[in-house]
């Protein structure tokens, strides 16, 4: 049975979705701060979890953002075949969310064009994903990307003969040659196969399952648990300062690729690994 859904819905979720993201650190990134804070031997190190967990009950309880880098405003819709959209174009719904929560919110506007650096002026147009799924329902998620980890993610087209062996070499290379660029301690995405826009798709959604919970497939769990130990070895921890808390965690998700092709894609989170999600 066919169920109506009015967009203005969307608008108004989006909306809120942009500024709870900004505002509410999950409480799954913060438990993670706690046992790398109890983890951690370095003072430092130690010191800068403290401000995070500072600075996050800070925005949560003054309702402020986490960080002056609120993001381009990246949207993860999942629209029910049984749903019919109705009052309008579901984009420009999801942009008019953006428009208003961004300005509502007071978040700073990042988006801009690439050459003249002219602001759009409301963090528009956002990026936006839709995908069909079964049922009679739609699934929104917000995930305000920043520029600094962004910038620090990379895709590499690999051989076959590279192997896991070379999958792994470069996903430590990529945190290595971040470096302090991307504000670690950073949760680290990473997609494995399919096409060359694929696996960087697919990185970034890794980001989207909760921080600690294990890979679903046992041995993509243990490559997870294998490349945060080597990414942590790394010493570069909290914001770069030296420590064992490089990286918070590793989310990987994989799929079938081209007999000729290795594609591999990470896509770097700053400690600020923000997204919200909302079910119409």
């Amino acid at each position: 049975m066919v169920r109506e859904i009015n967009t203005q819905e969307i608008t108004r979720e989006v909306s809120h979705l942009c500024r709870e993201a900004n505002e509410l650190l999950g409480e799954d990134v913060l438990q993670c701060f706690r046992q790398a804070r109890e983890a951690e031997t370095s003072p430092v190190g130690r010191e800068i979890l403290d401000q995070l967990l500072e600075n996050a009950r800070i925005a949560r309880e003054e309702r402020v953002p986490m960080c002056q880098d609120t993001g381009l405003a990246v949207i993860f819709l999942e629209i029910g075949q049984d749903v019919h959209l109705v009052g309008g174009d579901v984009k420009e719904a999801v942009n008019e969310g953006v428009r208003q929560g961004y300005g509502e919110g007071f978040l700073r506007k990042s988006s801009c064009h690439p050459f003249t650096r002219a602001n759009t002026g409301d963090n528009t147009p956002a990026v936006i994903y839709l995908d069909l799924v079964p049922g009679d329902r739609v699934k929104i998620m917000v995930v305000p990307k920043g520029g600094g980890s962004e910038n620090m993610s990379r895709i590499h087209m690999l051989p076959p003969s590279a192997g896991l062996a070379g999958v792994k070499e470069k996903v430590v290379e990529t945190v290595r040659e971040a470096g302090p660029n991307p504000c670690p301690p950073t949760i680290i995405g990473v997609g494995i196969g399919g096409t060359f826009e694929q696996a960087a798709l697919q990185a970034k959604k890794a980001l989207l399952r909760p921080l600690g919970s294990p890979n679903p497939d046992p041995e993509l769990d243990l490559l997870e648990k294998d490349l945060l130990t080597a990414i942590n070895k790394l010493g570069i921890g909290p914001q770069g300062l030296g420590g064992r808390t490089t990286s918070l965690g590793v989310h990987i998700r994989l799929l079938p690729c081209h007999i000729a092709s290795l594609p591999v894609a990470v896509n770097v989170q700053c400690h600020a690994s923000r997204h919200k999600e909302v079910i119409i």
